[in-house]
């Protein structure tokens, strides 16, 4: 269930998500669109994924999936449908591919659900519900900064994946040759084709530089920015604050939106004691 704070700023929010989710829940067994969710939250693909995996705490693919394996147990015990056909109603290309899944997520085959005896599982449709939540102090400031260019070594992710793949990517890299070069002062996330986006580990560039082969330069634009820093231990006070910014922050914010298709996390040096590290998350903003 969403949880989401009460008052007349959180409306568009709270409706925009609602809708989105109506929408979801309308076609699970059509061809679903991200965007097209996304544009029912008023709000880009990337910032969609990325506000729905904080929110939730799984991905839209992964509702999408588990509510649709709902549906078709359900659909199997009530029914005589055939398993082929309830294959391609919910949109796998096979009755094997639709079997896996099945056991992955209900833990028997589709012919065993339809015992009298079967256990299954289940996902509810999601809720949007309005509660108090917040009213704890979180820092930020709303900065102004110069175009800047960076130089980095990019890799595609998923948006389903990526929380554990880009930690993965962090410690192959700073094992790697790359490492020596990129010491890694920014992480860039950018989006790509909504169900994918690009994540770069980035230093600032210096003109003077040689680009090394594999690497590239990005310009990042002029522009306002929602600075948030992070004090603590690693990954826990980033994904502290990266949640509130999502969850509490944004949808309540009467004087910023969201700009531009990319956020940055911006890491200090190490610190002797992990727990005195500090990191910060920069949003683009631009004025409501």
């Amino acid at each position: 269930m969403l949880y989401l704070r009460r008052g007349n700023e959180m409306n568009g929010w709270n409706e925009g998500i609602r809708n989105a989710v109506e929408y979801i829940e309308s076609h699970l067994a059509d061809e679903i669109s991200i965007d097209e969710a996304a544009a029912n939250a008023c709000v880009s693909t990337f910032y969609f994924q990325k506000i729905f995996l904080v929110l939730c705490g799984f991905s839209v693919g992964e509702y999408i999936r588990n509510r649709r394996l709902t549906e078709a147990a359900q659909e199997l015990c009530t029914s005589d449908i055939k398993i082929v056909d309830l294959a391609m109603k919910y949109g796998y290309d096979s009755p094997d591919s639709f079997t896996r899944a099945f056991v992955k997520f209900h833990g028997i085959t589709p012919s065993q659900a339809r015992n009298e005896n079967a256990t299954l599982n289940s996902v509810a449709p999601l809720k949007i519900k309005l509660t108090l939540i917040g009213g704890t102090k979180m820092e930020y400031k709303i900065v102004t900064k110069d175009q800047f260019t960076v130089m980095g070594i990019s890799r595609s992710f998923n948006t389903e994946t990526s929380y554990q793949k880009i930690s993965e990517y962090w410690t192959e890299h700073m094992q790697s040759p790359a490492g020596k070069i990129i010491c890694g002062m920014y992480g860039i996330c950018t989006d790509g084709d909504g169900k994918d986006f690009d994540y770069m580990i980035a230093d600032n560039y210096l003109p003077w530089n040689e680009v090394p082969e594999g690497m590239a330069t990005r310009v990042i634009p002029a522009g306002t920015w929602a600075v948030f820093p992070c004090h603590g231990a690693l990954p826990k006070s980033l994904q502290d604050v990266n949640t509130k910014i999502w969850s509490e922050w944004l949808p309540s914010s009467k004087n910023y939106a969201l700009a531009g298709n990319y956020n940055i996390e911006m890491y200090a040096p190490m610190t002797e004691d992990p727990n005195d590290y500090y990191c910060e998350i920069w949003i683009p903003v631009k004025k409501a």
